[in-house]
């Protein structure tokens, strides 16, 4: 006999944890949560630099395929999602970034009402505890479960280089990149560089199932199932009525007395949509599907973001000289183990800001720094380099670009076909080679002259616009943050969801996570999905006030 929930949450990642612990705090309600994943409690989970390592392992990670892109010169792009306790926040580089206050505010121009970036600083601010360097000491800013370090003081001596040369371009340096963002009144917000701030307490990953399921798994009114694939959304009569999901080889039942809320993430909660029989009519049709709720836009709309990256040999000690070798990354793990310090102790992605192409009026290009090079081998491992290197990465913050991700079958272990549709608007194009013509300026400066002994192919600074926009199309890549595939709106004809999360023409059914956003923010996107589990698992609190007691 299927067991009754007040909810039912699918999803364990960055989106789902948050509510899983919001949702069950009143004491009030009956929650089940379904992942797919297991464990999160894993050495390479842990360690800040390991996620080199998650990067393409099977036992933590979806390990998705776009297709073939025309506008990345058909090439095939690797599309790894966390499928573990904390989903992608167990396996992304960390780093925290808001967004850019005019993100929100187009969020509510696309429908999203109640969106704008005044309600979600309020939301963010709620969130966070800041550990900062403040005046010579450590102290700790804000008081909410995301912990949100300051690592400055561990950055490798290189990364200095980086805010020098960002100096040499004019742009501020930040202390924090997301408190910058906070005064809204200045033309300009949050431009500049400084060091990344990451989702890191005490020399280890903070993911949203430290933050937010631990405390949540202590309560007796949340259930917990891992190892599990939701199969279908169950309806009934315009609702949404439960899932059917199997775990250990069997077929169960739950249902809903209230909510079913897809936190499955931008790929899989339009799949689970279409698979449930709520997506575009003709798709469903035409995989034997039947159509439960006729949705042309589940599944479109995706947004993902761009960067191009160069490496230079340099002429000074780099990350690479204390992890270049196996004796050396022996020395850094032995350091770690003994302190929870040292190189394996910070992300890779040290320094980043957001600053304006020319002729732009805001910033529309998130520069990343990192001191050191390396490769990915065939195994999906990350490989340093022997030698001292660096990198330089551009990326364009607003693509305007959009593709889709739809069911290639009815069976839900059947990866569904994305299709980012890279570059298709000339908006991107010329945006890929200002942000080009940028990277080169900023490898151009002195300081970057400096401490670079040589460019490695291909050389960036000799090309003319038509061999950046060629270079980019061979070369950019994903950096993982795909969006916008439930998107809230105005209507059906437009988008997937209305302000509050709840699926158009479908009671008792929202989607809450990044395939719900208008459209992809300027920056990283753990925070922004964050902040919206946080707000959406207040607007299911308050719809459901004044209704019935919990599920039997």
């Amino acid at each position: 006999m299927a067991q009754t929930f007040d909810f039912i949450i699918v999803g364990a990642g960055s989106a789902g944890c948050v509510l899983a612990d919001k949702l069950t705090a009143n004491g009030r309600y009956k929650v089940l949560l379904i992942e797919a994943g297991g464990s999160d409690r894993r050495f390479w989970i842990k360690i800040p630099v390991g996620y080199g390592f998650t990067f393409s392992d099977p036992k933590v990670n979806w390990r998705y395929s776009a297709a073939a892109d025309p506008g990345l010169n058909g090439r095939e792009a690797y599309w790894p999602r966390g499928k573990v306790l904390g989903g992608s926040s167990s396996i992304n580089a960390m780093a925290y970034v808001r967004g850019l206050p005019h993100d929100f505010d187009d969020w509510e121009t696309a429908g999203a009402t109640g969106w704008g970036w005044n309600n979600v600083r309020r939301s963010y601010e709620a969130l966070e505890s800041n550990d900062e360097w403040h005046e010579g000491r450590r102290r700790l800013r804000g008081t909410g479960p995301v912990r949100v370090t300051d690592l400055s003081e561990r950055m490798h001596p290189f990364a200095r280089n980086f805010l020098s040369a960002a100096q040499d371009m004019g742009w501020p340096f930040l202390q924090d990149m997301n408190a910058a963002a906070e005064t809204g009144a200045n033309t300009l917000p949050s431009e500049g560089m400084g060091y990344v701030r990451s989702t890191v307490k005490e020399g280890r990953r903070w993911s949203s199932a430290d933050a937010f399921l631990r405390p949540a798994m202590k309560r007796d009114n949340l259930t917990v199932v891992s190892g599990a694939l939701v199969e279908k959304v169950l309806t009934s009569g315009g609702r949404a009525t439960g899932v059917a999901y199997k775990t250990k080889g069997q077929t169960e039942q739950a249902l809903a007395a209230r909510e079913v809320i897809l936190s499955a993430g931008a790929v899989n909660s339009p799949q689970l949509l279409q698979l449930s029989g709520i997506g575009p009519a003709k798709l469903l049709q035409r995989h034997g599907i039947e159509v439960t709720q006729d949705l042309p836009q589940v599944g479109q709309g995706l947004q993902d973001h761009l960067a191009v990256s160069h490496f230079f040999w340099a002429n000074r000690a780099t990350l690479n000289e204390r992890l270049g070798s196996f004796a050396k990354q022996m020395k850094a793990g032995m350091q770690y183990v003994l302190t929870r310090k040292g190189p394996l102790s910070v992300p890779v992605n040290q320094c980043s800001g957001f600053v304006r192409t020319k002729g732009a009026a805001q910033p529309d290009v998130q520069v990343y720094c990192n001191p050191a090079s390396y490769s990915t081998q065939t195994n999906g491992k990350p490989q340093i380099d022997r030698d001292n290197g660096f990198l330089l990465c551009v990326q364009p913050g607003r693509p305007v670009s959009r593709g889709q991700i739809n069911i290639t079958s009815p069976d839900p272990r059947q990866a569904p076909l994305i299709e980012p549709n890279s570059l298709s608007a000339e908006e991107d194009q010329a945006a890929a080679i200002r942000a080009s013509h940028l990277l080169q300026a900023l490898a151009s400066t002195p300081t970057m002259k400096s401490v670079t002994k040589e460019r490695r192919d291909p050389d960036i600074l000799g090309m003319d616009d038509a061999a950046l926009l060629e270079n980019f199309r061979e070369r950019a890549g994903s950096v993982f943050h795909a969006s916008c595939t439930c998107r809230m709106g105005h209507t059906a004809a437009d988008s997937v969801l209305d302000a509050r999360l709840r699926v158009h023409e479908m009671a008792g059914l929202r989607v809450i996570d990044a395939s719900s956003f208008p459209n992809v923010t300027s920056g990283n996107t753990n925070a922004p999905t964050l902040m919206l589990a946080a707000r959406g698992a207040e607007m299911v609190l308050e719809d459901n006030e004044n209704g019935p007691l919990a599920a039997e």
